[in-house]
């Protein structure tokens, strides 16, 4: 018999079906034994009258919360279950698992007149025992949120025709720079992890590919311990050419965001509303933009915040929080663009005005940077005397050579993906993360 999800049992009233799944809760009485079983569809209740089958009482009564069992029975409509008001009457019970008690505990648990409440274990002591984590309603609609963001992007610059690349993740160089990448032993040589697939993203561009994407994983080797950071993540990243400047960039950031956030609000809004109590906003473009010297002094000004002039070409992340109140009280927007970055605090290869500020920006989401983007400097002589600057000429001597025999005008940016699940769940990236990397955390 072939298995019927869930979701689907309801339209099945009146017929033999077989369910598997989870155990979630047993209640075991004196006439009837109730099992709720879970799948990643959705929940049934399984009814045992024990006096109608007693042949299947003693699997029933060895099953345990999270015990995976099959289930063959009749659907039943009962007014009364709140689970779409169906549940199954069992003809057979085929114990898949027996579940030890669980090491973690999932949720906090109210205390009653038997017993005392259960605190939920923390974030770290959960991510210990992450797949017995991930089983729980809350967590799967993370995960089903996720694809369907990634999806609606992916599908969008699809239908823009852009190409899907996939870059190698070990390289002979570091990305952007000598600091905060793995080094890794590479036969009788070292390699590096990529901490972006920026370099190869543009040498795309001057293989003539135009626009093109990639969703995977980076890698950075910073000994961070925030709420935002992580030694690895995944990443969507974009570039495309014969761009008039860094304003169609921040356009298709715009439009790839919104073509997200549509397909998540319009699939799983009432979903987040439910279970994490986030209202999901779909923005309206244009987003706001402000140069970073005229945030500080609106901060400075609304806030009372200061900084040292030294501070004011980059941004704090006091600052990223303090912009979103400041963009919600001016244009009642979750977004802020933030350009006019000094050179010293951008990479080598963003293309520079007249005054020589980087043609590039930082977006702002909710008080948080999810992307550095950028028009690129694809004019191979500026580009190296650029490298120069920093000091990087010969580290990236492979890359400037993408640039000495034409290359168009180009641009993009990249998001990374846990960081967007972080923010539209309000949540930190520990929670967000399938399984969180940092300094001090490299299992399971």
């Amino acid at each position: 018999m072939e298995r019927t999800k869930i979701c689907d049992v309801k339209s099945a009233n009146g017929k033999i079906v077989k369910v598997q799944g989870f155990v979630e809760n047993v209640r075991n009485g004196k006439a009837m034994l109730f099992v709720v079983i879970k799948d990643i569809t959705g929940k049934l209740q399984v009814t045992l009258e024990k006096d109608a089958h007693p042949e299947l009482v003693e699997d029933f009564e060895k099953l345990t919360a999270d015990s995976v069992i099959t289930v063959v029975g009749k659907v039943v409509e009962n007014e009364y279950v709140k689970m779409g008001g169906v549940e199954l009457i069992p003809d057979e019970i085929k114990i898949e698992s027996i579940a030890s008690p669980l090491p973690i505990s999932r949720s906090y648990i109210p205390a009653t007149k038997k017993q005392a409440a259960v605190e939920r274990s923390s974030i770290d002591q959960r991510i210990d025992y992450r797949w017995i984590d991930l089983r729980t309603d809350e967590n799967q609609l993370m995960y089903k949120v996720q694809t369907a963001f990634v999806a609606a992007i992916r599908n969008y610059l699809l239908d823009k025709e852009f190409i899907e690349i996939h870059t190698p993740k070990l390289i002979g160089a570091a990305s952007e720079s000598g600091s905060d990448v793995f080094e890794v032993k590479y036969f009788d040589t070292t390699a590096y992890l990529a901490q972006s697939p920026q370099f190869y993203k543009q040498m795309a561009m001057a293989s003539g590919f135009e626009r093109i994407f990639e969703v995977g994983p980076v890698f950075r080797a910073e000994k961070s311990f925030t709420s935002k950071h992580a030694t690895e993540f995944s990443c969507l990243d974009l570039e495309v050419s014969y761009i008039n400047g860094v304003e169609d960039v921040m356009k298709l950031e715009e439009e790839v965001l919104i073509a997200g956030l549509t397909a998540i609000k319009e699939r799983y809004g009432e979903q987040i509303k439910e279970l994490y109590g986030v209202d999901v906003v779909v923005p309206t473009a244009p987003f706001p933009v402000i140069e970073l010297s005229k945030l500080y002094e609106a901060l400075e000004e609304e806030f009372g915040y200061k900084i040292d002039d030294s501070e004011k070409g980059d941004m704090t992340t006091e600052a990223e929080k303090l912009s979103y109140e400041w963009v919600k009280k001016h244009y009642g927007h979750e977004f802020l663009f933030v350009i006019g970055f000094n050179a010293e605090n951008r990479a080598f290869y963003h293309m520079r005005d007249e005054a020589g500020v980087p043609l590039g920006y930082d977006l702002i989401w909710k008080g948080v940077e999810i992307t550095t983007g950028a028009q690129r400097e694809h004019r191979y002589d500026v580009l190296k005397k650029q490298a120069d600057e920093k000091g990087l000429a010969e580290d990236v001597k492979f890359y400037l050579e993408f640039f000495k025999y034409g290359c168009p005008p180009h641009g993009g940016f990249g998001l990374g993906i846990d960081r967007l699940t972080m923010l539209i769940f309000n949540l930190s990236i520990k929670d967000a993360m399938f399984l969180f990397r940092s300094p001090n955390r490299l299992a399971p």
